[in-house]
């Protein structure tokens, strides 16, 4: 019952989405052929607005967009002639989900490794690092970080390869200037967890035992400390996702991004529309698998539709 009610939740959440992301683009004034109409006859101009239902009134193309987005058909892209909306985001995503896989399990590893070192050093000096590295990389942003990487590891160092794509080679760079701040959000999340899972009497009961530190950490003090960090594993997802649309700009990555941000100039109300629909849908179902995670880390939750 639960999981029912969480889809037609996911569902009507989309749809939301849609609605409001359709309204706030056709608030804007003017149109995708606005720069078309003054080196084409109108009538050119015009059938080109009836071929993407731009003549009909706005309530009617609300209502054509949902009759084929029912049927998972995102439409046809107004900028590239030969190919749709499905088309661009099948032959991008896989570039894009690549990168922001491995900016995401970078900065799992090493922000879990890096929380629990300054937890278990409190007030010393691993402790004091670990920050320090947490705060530079929450101060530095992306776009900032990722020209400096491109510098000293390609340029002046020629370690790695940028500006193209196709090996793993190529995709250490930015998958780094990615990570590093939800690297850094990681890191401060469980180091404030950790300290306060330490401190619990089970913790001091085991430690009176004569269980070791080791002994301790992994077996209760990690797995109970992990559950304020996985609650921030779906937010993670999407400031991956999103934080690739500058990442692939300036790396020349061929991803989503390039065709999310030249859709906004170019006001390409299909793309805008299924780029965003296809992010929240992932989203949305981060969220839904973050909270089955909870059900595995802690079997004491117990997944209710009524939230008990």
């Amino acid at each position: 019952m639960y999981i029912l009610k969480r889809f037609l939740t996911m569902i009507v959440t989309i749809w939301v989405i849609t609605t409001l992301t359709f309204i706030i683009m056709h608030s804007i004034p003017g149109d995708p052929f606005a720069s078309d109409a003054d080196v084409l006859p109108e009538e050119v101009v015009e059938n080109m607005r009836e071929k993407y239902n731009l003549d009909q009134p706005l309530p009617v193309q609300y209502l054509l967009y949902l009759k084929n987005l029912a049927t998972l058909d995102l439409g046809p892209s107004i900028e590239s002639k030969t190919r749709d909306v499905n088309t661009l985001i099948a032959d991008g995503f896989p570039a894009s989900a690549l990168l922001g896989i491995q900016a995401l399990v970078i900065a799992i590893v090493f922000g879990l490794i890096l929380g629990i070192v300054a937890a278990l050093n409190h007030n010393g000096l691993l402790d004091y690092l670990s920050m320090g590295v947490a705060i530079i990389g929450i101060s530095v942003p992306s776009f900032i970080l990722a020209p400096l990487l491109i510098k000293y590891f390609a340029v002046d160092w020629g370690l790695l390869p940028v500006a193209s794509w196709g090996t793993w080679e190529h995709t250490v760079l930015p998958s780094v200037a990615l990570a590093t701040a939800p690297l850094a959000i990681v890191a401060r999340f469980m180091r404030s967890s950790m300290l306060e899972v330490m401190n619990q009497d089970y913790i001091k009961t085991a430690d009176a035992k004569g269980v070791s530190t080791i002994g301790i950490v992994i077996k209760h003090g990690i797995r109970n400390a992990l559950i304020p960090v996985i609650s921030f594993i779906g937010p993670l997802v999407a400031f991956l996702l999103t934080g690739t649309f500058v990442i692939e700009k300036i790396f020349a990555i061929p991803g989503i991004g390039k065709y999310f941000v030249d859709s906004i100039f170019n006001r390409d109300f299909p793309v805008i529309l299924g780029t965003t629909i296809f992010f929240s849908a992932i989203l949305i179902v981060t969220l839904f698998i973050v909270d089955i995670s909870y059900r595995l880390v802690d079997p004491r939750i117990k997944l209710s539709s009524k939230g008990e």
